[in-house]
């Protein structure tokens, strides 16, 4: 996997969990909006992009409190966009997930 954002570790651990899972959020519904557009290669690199955000906020100090659900966010995103969805999850439930951490941030 390819690293996307190579100047951004140092700036992420500067913005609350709120702004984080935003942005998470925001490549999330990119990743949704270029499926439904049956653009696979657009989506896989949304997606992509959302995991290693992921992984920044899970080594986010910080964020120690949080680590489970961050966690169980990063295992539904991958059983959902390249696993087998057994948690029947679906772009409604995700959207939804992630717009209130959007209302937040923007506060």
């Amino acid at each position: 996997m390819n690293t996307f954002h190579k100047d951004l570790t140092n700036k992420w651990d500067k913005l609350p969990l709120v702004n984080q899972m935003a942005n998470i959020g925001a490549e999330v519904g990119r990743a949704i909006n270029w499926r439904r557009k049956n653009n696979m290669q657009m989506s896989q690199n949304a997606f992509y992009r959302a995991l290693e955000l992921i992984d920044f906020t899970i080594n986010d100090k910080k964020n120690i409190n949080s680590l489970k659900e961050i966690c169980r966010v990063r295992e539904v995103l991958v059983d959902y966009f390249a696993g087998k969805n057994i948690y029947h999850s679906n772009d409604k439930s995700l959207n939804k997930y992630f717009y209130y951490f959007n209302l937040v941030s923007a506060l």
